[in-house]
Protein backbone atom coordinates (compact mmCIF):
# COMPACT_ATOMS: atom_id res chain seq x y z
CA UNK A 1 0.00 0.00 0.00
CA UNK A 2 1.07 4.07 -0.15
CA UNK A 3 0.34 5.12 3.35
CA UNK A 4 0.64 9.01 4.03
CA UNK A 5 1.23 9.15 7.86
CA UNK A 6 0.15 13.39 9.71
CA UNK A 7 1.39 13.35 13.09
CA UNK A 8 4.66 11.95 13.64
CA UNK A 9 5.86 12.48 17.44
CA UNK A 10 6.55 9.86 19.62
CA UNK A 11 3.79 7.60 18.82
CA UNK A 12 3.36 8.16 15.31
CA UNK A 13 6.97 8.01 14.28
CA UNK A 14 7.71 4.35 15.42
CA UNK A 15 4.51 3.65 14.14
CA UNK A 16 4.82 5.21 10.53
CA UNK A 17 8.68 3.16 10.71
CA UNK A 18 6.94 -0.12 11.22
CA UNK A 19 4.98 0.72 8.52
CA UNK A 20 7.92 1.81 6.47
CA UNK A 21 9.54 -1.68 6.69
CA UNK A 22 6.54 -3.39 4.09
CA UNK A 23 4.89 -0.45 2.75
CA UNK A 24 5.26 3.25 1.11
CA UNK A 25 5.52 5.28 3.88
CA UNK A 26 5.33 9.03 2.94
CA UNK A 27 4.86 11.27 6.14
CA UNK A 28 4.73 14.94 7.56
CA UNK A 29 4.79 16.71 10.89
CA UNK A 30 4.48 20.58 11.61
CA UNK A 31 7.70 19.79 14.34
CA UNK A 32 8.64 15.81 14.12
CA UNK A 33 11.02 15.18 11.56
CA UNK A 34 12.02 11.95 12.07
CA UNK A 35 14.70 9.93 9.99
CA UNK A 36 14.01 6.66 8.05
CA UNK A 37 10.85 7.72 6.76
CA UNK A 38 10.22 9.97 3.74
CA UNK A 39 8.98 13.49 4.16
CA UNK A 40 6.60 15.85 2.81
CA UNK A 41 6.15 19.27 3.14
CA UNK A 42 2.21 19.78 4.00
CA UNK A 43 -0.33 17.20 5.11
CA UNK A 44 -1.90 17.53 1.59
CA UNK A 45 1.27 16.57 -0.13
CA UNK A 46 1.55 13.32 2.20
CA UNK A 47 -2.06 12.49 1.14
CA UNK A 48 -2.24 12.54 -1.94
CA UNK A 49 -2.74 9.43 -4.19
CA UNK A 50 -2.17 7.44 -0.74
CA UNK A 51 -4.38 3.99 -0.51
CA UNK A 52 -4.45 5.03 3.18
CA UNK A 53 -3.83 8.52 5.03
CA UNK A 54 -3.12 7.78 8.95
CA UNK A 55 -3.48 10.36 11.03
CA UNK A 56 -2.24 10.55 14.98
CA UNK A 57 -2.93 14.14 16.16
CA UNK A 58 -3.15 15.75 19.64
CA UNK A 59 -7.08 16.12 20.09
CA UNK A 60 -10.59 16.80 18.07
CA UNK A 61 -10.20 20.80 16.70
CA UNK A 62 -6.07 19.55 15.09
CA UNK A 63 -8.04 16.32 13.46
CA UNK A 64 -11.04 18.28 12.15
CA UNK A 65 -8.59 20.92 10.86
CA UNK A 66 -6.35 18.11 9.26
CA UNK A 67 -9.02 16.17 7.92
CA UNK A 68 -10.58 18.84 5.97
CA UNK A 69 -7.06 19.65 4.13
CA UNK A 70 -6.78 16.22 3.34
CA UNK A 71 -9.65 15.13 2.23
CA UNK A 72 -9.99 16.70 -0.90
CA UNK A 73 -6.27 15.89 -1.49
CA UNK A 74 -7.06 11.76 -0.82
CA UNK A 75 -7.76 9.65 -3.93
CA UNK A 76 -11.63 8.56 -4.48
CA UNK A 77 -12.15 5.36 -2.10
CA UNK A 78 -8.85 5.99 0.23
CA UNK A 79 -9.00 5.29 3.72
CA UNK A 80 -8.83 7.85 6.51
CA UNK A 81 -7.48 5.99 9.38
CA UNK A 82 -7.27 8.25 12.54
CA UNK A 83 -5.65 6.76 15.54
CA UNK A 84 -5.54 9.93 17.20
CA UNK A 85 -7.67 9.92 20.94
CA UNK A 86 -10.50 12.60 20.64
CA UNK A 87 -13.93 12.77 21.53
CA UNK A 88 -16.54 10.80 19.81
CA UNK A 89 -18.41 13.94 18.11
CA UNK A 90 -15.10 14.81 16.25
CA UNK A 91 -14.32 11.53 15.25
CA UNK A 92 -17.88 10.99 13.87
CA UNK A 93 -18.02 14.52 11.97
CA UNK A 94 -14.78 13.21 10.24
CA UNK A 95 -16.30 10.25 9.37
CA UNK A 96 -19.08 12.01 7.71
CA UNK A 97 -16.93 14.16 6.05
CA UNK A 98 -14.79 11.06 4.76
CA UNK A 99 -18.25 9.96 3.01
CA UNK A 100 -19.06 13.29 1.64
CA UNK A 101 -15.88 13.04 -0.24
CA UNK A 102 -16.29 9.88 -1.23
CA UNK A 103 -13.96 8.20 1.23
CA UNK A 104 -13.69 5.59 4.17
CA UNK A 105 -13.21 6.57 7.51
CA UNK A 106 -11.63 4.51 10.41
CA UNK A 107 -11.25 5.55 13.41
CA UNK A 108 -8.72 3.19 15.94
CA UNK A 109 -7.01 4.91 18.65
CA UNK A 110 -4.45 3.10 20.62
CA UNK A 111 -3.52 1.38 23.75
CA UNK A 112 0.12 0.21 24.57
CA UNK A 113 1.91 3.39 24.23
CA UNK A 114 5.00 4.29 23.05
CA UNK A 115 6.67 0.66 23.88
CA UNK A 116 3.70 -0.78 22.38
CA UNK A 117 4.31 1.53 19.26
CA UNK A 118 8.34 0.82 18.80
CA UNK A 119 7.45 -2.86 19.23
CA UNK A 120 4.52 -3.42 17.02
CA UNK A 121 2.52 -4.73 19.91
CA UNK A 122 0.01 -1.82 20.22
CA UNK A 123 -3.91 -2.20 20.56
CA UNK A 124 -6.25 -0.91 17.96
CA UNK A 125 -10.00 -0.16 19.03
CA UNK A 126 -11.49 0.43 15.64
CA UNK A 127 -14.87 2.07 14.63
CA UNK A 128 -16.30 2.46 10.87
CA UNK A 129 -17.47 0.30 8.25
CA UNK A 130 -16.53 -3.68 7.87
CA UNK A 131 -15.25 -2.82 4.65
CA UNK A 132 -13.04 -0.50 5.66
CA UNK A 133 -11.92 -1.93 8.57
CA UNK A 134 -11.03 -5.03 6.35
CA UNK A 135 -8.70 -2.69 4.20
CA UNK A 136 -6.42 -1.48 6.69
CA UNK A 137 -6.50 -4.63 9.15
CA UNK A 138 -3.28 -5.95 7.38
CA UNK A 139 -1.90 -2.15 8.62
CA UNK A 140 -2.86 -3.32 12.17
CA UNK A 141 -1.14 -6.33 12.00
CA UNK A 142 2.00 -4.65 11.59
CA UNK A 143 1.68 -1.83 14.00
CA UNK A 144 0.03 -3.96 16.52
CA UNK A 145 -0.80 -7.40 18.39
CA UNK A 146 -4.47 -6.85 18.10
CA UNK A 147 -7.66 -4.63 16.63
CA UNK A 148 -10.75 -5.08 17.65
CA UNK A 149 -13.65 -3.71 15.60
CA UNK A 150 -16.39 -1.88 17.79
CA UNK A 151 -18.92 -1.04 15.49
CA UNK A 152 -20.06 2.15 13.41
CA UNK A 153 -17.70 5.57 13.25
CA UNK A 154 -16.80 6.77 16.52
CA UNK A 155 -17.32 3.35 18.68
CA UNK A 156 -13.30 2.99 18.32
CA UNK A 157 -13.01 6.27 20.49
CA UNK A 158 -16.30 5.88 22.72
CA UNK A 159 -14.38 1.84 23.78
CA UNK A 160 -11.11 3.46 24.20
CA UNK A 161 -12.62 6.59 26.69
CA UNK A 162 -14.73 3.66 28.58
CA UNK A 163 -11.30 1.89 28.74
CA UNK A 164 -9.42 4.42 30.35
CA UNK A 165 -12.24 5.58 32.77
CA UNK A 166 -11.68 2.68 34.27
CA UNK A 167 -8.09 2.27 34.06
CA UNK A 168 -8.10 5.73 35.73
CA UNK A 169 -10.54 4.79 38.49
CA UNK A 170 -8.59 1.77 38.87
CA UNK A 171 -5.31 3.00 39.36
CA UNK A 172 -6.18 4.95 41.81
CA UNK A 173 -7.81 2.55 43.81
CA UNK A 174 -4.91 1.11 44.35
CA UNK A 175 -2.70 3.82 44.97
CA UNK A 176 -5.47 4.20 47.82
CA UNK A 177 -4.89 0.78 48.98
CA UNK A 178 -1.18 0.65 49.06
CA UNK A 179 -1.46 3.44 51.55
CA UNK A 180 -3.71 2.82 53.86
CA UNK A 181 -2.28 -0.69 54.24
CA UNK A 182 1.26 1.09 55.14
CA UNK A 183 -0.63 2.54 57.72
CA UNK A 184 -2.21 -0.68 58.67
CA UNK A 185 0.80 -2.00 58.79
CA UNK A 186 0.56 -4.43 56.44
CA UNK A 187 3.59 -5.21 53.72
CA UNK A 188 3.26 -4.32 50.39
CA UNK A 189 4.76 -7.57 49.30
CA UNK A 190 2.16 -9.30 50.74
CA UNK A 191 -0.49 -6.98 50.07
CA UNK A 192 0.41 -7.57 46.72
CA UNK A 193 0.70 -11.48 47.16
CA UNK A 194 -2.79 -11.19 48.36
CA UNK A 195 -4.66 -8.75 45.97
CA UNK A 196 -2.94 -9.92 42.79
CA UNK A 197 -4.35 -12.91 43.06
CA UNK A 198 -7.93 -12.77 44.62
CA UNK A 199 -10.75 -10.61 44.35
CA UNK A 200 -8.61 -7.56 43.37
CA UNK A 201 -7.10 -8.42 40.99
CA UNK A 202 -6.38 -6.00 38.41
CA UNK A 203 -4.23 -4.70 35.38
CA UNK A 204 -3.00 -1.67 37.59
CA UNK A 205 -2.02 -4.27 40.28
CA UNK A 206 -0.89 -7.05 38.37
CA UNK A 207 0.70 -5.81 35.71
CA UNK A 208 1.62 -1.97 36.61
CA UNK A 209 2.00 -1.88 39.99
CA UNK A 210 2.54 1.98 40.99
CA UNK A 211 4.42 0.72 44.55
CA UNK A 212 8.53 -0.13 43.71
CA UNK A 213 9.92 -2.80 44.14
CA UNK A 214 6.58 -5.00 44.37
CA UNK A 215 5.37 -7.12 41.28
CA UNK A 216 6.94 -6.61 37.49
CA UNK A 217 9.02 -3.45 36.74
CA UNK A 218 7.13 -0.87 36.09
CA UNK A 219 7.29 3.31 35.73
CA UNK A 220 7.24 3.12 40.09
CA UNK A 221 10.85 1.25 39.94
CA UNK A 222 12.13 4.31 37.66
CA UNK A 223 11.16 7.31 39.69
CA UNK A 224 7.70 7.46 38.12
CA UNK A 225 9.00 8.39 34.79
CA UNK A 226 5.86 7.69 32.48
CA UNK A 227 4.91 5.02 30.61
CA UNK A 228 1.62 7.02 30.20
CA UNK A 229 1.95 10.41 31.69
CA UNK A 230 -0.68 11.81 33.91
CA UNK A 231 -1.48 14.44 31.63
CA UNK A 232 -2.51 11.95 28.94
CA UNK A 233 -4.77 10.15 31.64
CA UNK A 234 -6.58 13.54 32.33
CA UNK A 235 -7.27 14.06 29.11
CA UNK A 236 -8.78 10.81 28.17
CA UNK A 237 -10.74 11.27 31.47
CA UNK A 238 -12.00 15.01 30.53
CA UNK A 239 -12.98 13.02 26.99
CA UNK A 240 -14.76 10.29 29.29
CA UNK A 241 -16.66 12.98 31.20
CA UNK A 242 -17.52 15.51 27.48
CA UNK A 243 -18.98 11.88 26.32
CA UNK A 244 -20.65 10.91 29.52
CA UNK A 245 -22.81 14.48 30.01
CA UNK A 246 -23.36 14.10 25.89
CA UNK A 247 -25.10 10.81 26.82
CA UNK A 248 -26.73 11.76 29.86
CA UNK A 249 -24.72 8.87 31.58
CA UNK A 250 -23.76 9.03 35.71
CA UNK A 251 -20.69 8.07 35.84
CA UNK A 252 -19.64 9.35 39.25
CA UNK A 253 -16.21 7.51 39.93
CA UNK A 254 -15.44 8.23 36.30
CA UNK A 255 -16.11 12.22 37.49
CA UNK A 256 -14.04 11.67 41.49
CA UNK A 257 -11.22 10.60 38.93
CA UNK A 258 -10.93 13.29 36.65
CA UNK A 259 -11.25 15.74 39.12
CA UNK A 260 -8.20 14.28 41.23
CA UNK A 261 -5.98 14.05 38.16
CA UNK A 262 -6.89 17.33 37.39
CA UNK A 263 -5.94 18.39 41.15
CA UNK A 264 -2.72 16.50 40.37
CA UNK A 265 -1.90 17.52 37.17
CA UNK A 266 -2.55 21.05 36.96
CA UNK A 267 -2.09 22.00 41.07
CA UNK A 268 0.46 19.99 42.11
CA UNK A 269 3.42 18.72 41.11
CA UNK A 270 1.98 15.43 38.86
CA UNK A 271 2.61 16.65 35.35
CA UNK A 272 5.15 14.86 33.26
CA UNK A 273 5.01 11.73 36.16
CA UNK A 274 3.57 8.48 35.03
CA UNK A 275 -0.32 8.61 36.26
CA UNK A 276 0.76 5.79 39.01
CA UNK A 277 2.41 8.54 40.64
CA UNK A 278 -0.60 8.75 42.37
CA UNK A 279 0.68 6.40 44.88
CA UNK A 280 3.30 8.87 46.81
CA UNK A 281 1.03 11.48 46.10
CA UNK A 282 -1.25 9.99 48.35
CA UNK A 283 1.87 8.62 51.01
CA UNK A 284 2.07 12.89 51.73
CA UNK A 285 -1.60 13.49 52.70
CA UNK A 286 -3.49 12.89 55.71
CA UNK A 287 -7.46 12.02 55.58
CA UNK A 288 -9.98 15.25 55.17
Amino acid sequence: MRIGFIGLGNMGAPMAANLAKSHEVTGFDTVAKPAGIALTDSAAAAAKDADVVITMLPNGDILRAVAADIHTAMKPGAVHLDCSTVDVESARAVAAAAQDKGLAAVDAPVSGGIGGATNGTLTFMAGGPAAAFATVEPLFDIMGQKAVHCGDAGNGQAAKICNNMILGVTMIATCEAFVLADKLGLDRQAMFDVVSTSSGYSWTMNAYCPAPGVGPVSPADNDYTPGFAAELMLKDLNLSQMAAEAADADTPMGKAATALYAQFVEDEDGKGKDFSAMLPRFESRRRA
